[in-house]
């Protein structure tokens, strides 16, 4: 099994620049991504069922990974929505398949952006977790775009062992990640 790109690269190098930067001890102290979470919600589910099916299958094809459907919590009669009625969609990556999904946000997906100068440092939450948001699922390359009938975002949370904000912007940072010039 071929290891993927980006974790030969924390490996053998971003770990140290790390180590160096942050003035940790041990490279042991050092973050690491542990997993990156795709999320989509569907808010025109509640009047069509087709649109869960469609988005588990991009889902699907963009991260590699089977999705699964979300469902609602509460019921909400302004929005026709009843408890446990199918919404959104999710997946969890971890491994190498969130390392090989990262490689191939960076390198081919984000620059697909029109416009694209690099993405906010805005996202972060204080616990050393990142989020982004996509406004359109038609950025990745596995999705054909004459074969859309919707454009849908979607958010992908990168979860870190980092402790702060600072740490993991380092880390995404050093991983690769396009993020705006201060």
């Amino acid at each position: 099994m071929k290891i993927p790109r980006i974790k030969l690269k924390y490996y053998k190098e971003t770990r140290y620049i790390i180590k160096k930067k942050m003035n940790y001890k041990s490279i042991m102290q050092v973050p690491k991504l542990t997993k990156i979470c795709i999320n989509q919600g569907i808010g025109s589910a509640v009047s069509d069922k087709k649109l869960i099916k469609i988005a588990i299958e991009e889902i699907t094809a963009i991260t590699g990974q089977k999705a699964i459907a979300t469902k609602s919590k509460t019921s909400i009669s302004n929005f026709k929505l009843r408890e446990n009625m199918k919404i959104g969609v999710k997946v969890t990556l971890r491994r190498n398949k969130m390392y090989e999904f990262f490689d191939r946000l960076v390198t081919i997906s984000l620059p697909r952006v029109r416009d694209f100068k690099g993405i906010g440092i805005n996202g972060f939450d204080g616990n050393g977790n990142y989020n982004l948001g996509v406004k359109e699922q038609i950025i990745f390359p596995e999705i054909k775009i004459n074969k859309i009938n919707k454009l849908t975002g979607m958010n992908i949370t990168f979860v870190t062992s980092a402790k702060n904000n600072k740490e993991s912007y380092e880390l995404l940072n050093e991983l690769g990640m396009p993020f705006k010039k201060k």
